[in-house]
């Protein structure tokens, strides 16, 4: 799927902020738990807190777009119910079969598989610059996570691990499919629906969740669904829809960056020299996917033509608004179709 031109940069500044926002998980995770919050509740509490404040902001919204295609609306709550669902649940089994800077390892896996998946799906272009970011991003990971110390390591947890980054590359290839033609936030409470709903009816068949923690752990989910889920996903999806599939995966590379920096912050943790370097070419990475473009344009799908760049830009509400010269010439050449109309989303 071809990205929507992004003339102004938002994409990446959007996927490093959605970075971010995931980036503080891990910290305010922690407080939950030294609240009295089981890993359990905090899945459901999450998930089902997030899809009330997203489905109370759907509702509060003018409805301006037309009506979405079935299709798209089931794909959406199958992101959720499938993909989110089954990668955190198959994050959280690792981590109690291994410690969490191996498992994390395992899971930063996922931009290389998506790059490289993007590739042979004609989604996006390989190029040397793009390559260069990549390996930047996964080296910069890599030392950023060791610099954490060593962990213990189970084969069990590691086929854990490795699928979660598995079904985690799934979840951004499919995502990069329908967020062209679902709006985000319409798009992040179907997700978010489908993940509250399948930890939902596992959370029964297990006889439920212990939610008798102290009052003050509410305050710290009320951090994970707001920040580090409804925020994390909003702005995720909308630089998704701008910058492609590998150059998000490689951009969300910042995530652990973020959470290292907090954890020394806010949590007393100390940071090694080599998770300094590791921080640096993180950052490097994002410096190099912007040198030009993204490092390579999005490749159209095999036998779909790249829209007209102006048309795409009209398909984007808000994103440029045509000078008046430019209103009047389209005012008067009427053989030229409503084209945005046709690709609204």
């Amino acid at each position: 799927m071809t990205a929507v031109p992004d003339a102004h940069g938002m994409g990446p500044v959007l996927v490093l902020l959605s970075a971010a926002c995931f980036g503080s998980l891990a910290i305010f995770g922690k407080l939950a738990y030294d609240a009295g919050v089981s890993p359990d509740a905090l899945l459901l509490v999450r998930f089902a807190l997030a899809a009330a404040i997203l489905g109370l902001i759907l509702w509060a919204r003018p409805r301006r777009r037309p009506r979405p295609a079935r299709r798209d609306l089931a794909t959406a709550v199958g992101l959720g119910a499938i993909g989110y669902a089954a990668q955190a649940s198959l994050f959280f089994l690792a981590l109690q079969r291994m410690d969490a800077a191996p498992l994390s390892l395992l899971l930063y896996t996922f931009p290389v598989m998506v790059t490289i998946a993007a590739v042979l799906l004609g989604r996006d272009r390989f190029s040397p610059l793009r390559a260069a970011a990549l390996a930047a991003a996964s080296a910069g990971t890599l030392l950023v996570l060791l610099g954490a110390g060593g962990g213990t390591f189970t084969p069990a947890g590691a086929l854990l691990g490795f699928g979660s980054a598995i079904v985690y590359t799934a979840y951004i290839l499919v995502s990069d499919r329908v967020v062209h033609r679902l709006d985000p936030v319409l798009l992040t409470t179907l997700v978010m629906t489908g993940a509250a709903g399948t930890l939902g009816l596992l959370a029964a068949a297990r006889g439920g969740v212990d939610l008798s923690f102290r009052p003050v752990a509410w305050a710290w989910l009320a951090c994970i669904a707001v920040v580090s889920t409804v925020v994390a996903a909003l702005t995720f999806f909308a630089g998704l829809r701008r910058t492609g599939p590998s150059a998000a995966a490689i951009l969300s590379t910042f995530e652990p960056v973020v959470t290292t920096a907090l954890a020394a912050l806010t949590l007393g943790e100390s940071l090694t020299r080599l998770q300094l370097v590791g921080g640096v070419l993180v950052i490097a990475s994002v410096v190099a996917l912007q040198l030009r473009g993204y490092a390579a344009p999005p490749a159209a799908a095999p036998g779909e033509a790249v829209p007209d760049e102006a048309v795409r830009d009209e398909a984007v509400p808000d994103e440029a608004v045509p000078d008046e010269a430019v209103r009047d010439e389209a005012v008067r050449d009427e053989a030229v179709p409503d084209e945005a109309a046709l690709r609204a989303r």
